[in-house]
C-alpha cells in the first residue's frame, strides 16, 4: 500500500515541478495525472499496489470536498451579492461542457450526419 501511495505522489510531484517550471497554466495535479495515465497505458495494466491505493482514495473522495464547502460558507456574503453572475456562469459552463462533449464525441466517432 505504501508503494502505491509513493508512486501516485511521485507522479503528482513530477506534475507540480513541470507545472512550476515548464507549463505554469496547467495545474500540477492535472499534469501528474496525465503522466500517470501515460505510464499506465505504456505499462498495459494497473499495478495491484496502485489499484489498492486509488480505490481507497476514491471511496473517501467526499472528504476532499470539505475544504470547498467551508470556502462556500466563508464567502457566502460575496456569493449572495453576486448570485446572478454565479448562476449565469454555472449554467453557461454546463451548456458549454455539454456542447464541447458533443462536438468531441462527433469527431471521435467519425460519423457525420447526412
Amino acid at each position: 500500500m505504501i508503494a502505491g501511495l509513493v508512486e501516485i505522489l511521485l507522479f503528482q510531484g513530477a506534475g507540480e515541478v513541470i507545472s512550476r517550471f515548464v507549463v505554469p497554466l496547467i495545474p500540477g495535479p492535472v499534469i501528474g495525472l496525465l503522466l500517470l495515465l501515460g505510464y499506465l497505458v505504456l505499462r498495459g495494466s494497473v499495478p495491484r499496489h496502485v489499484e489498492v491505493v486509488a480505490s481507497g482514495l476514491t471511496q473517501h473522495l467526499g472528504l476532499l470536498f470539505i475544504p470547498a464547502a467551508v470556502g462556500v460558507v466563508m464567502y457566502w456574503p460575496n456569493l449572495r451579492a453576486n448570485a446572478l453572475a454565479v448562476a449565469v456562469a454555472l449554467v453557461g459552463s454546463a451548456i458549454a461542457t455539454i456542447a464541447v462533449t458533443a462536438v468531441v464525441q462527433k469527431l471521435v466517432s467519425g460519423r457525420h450526419p447526412k
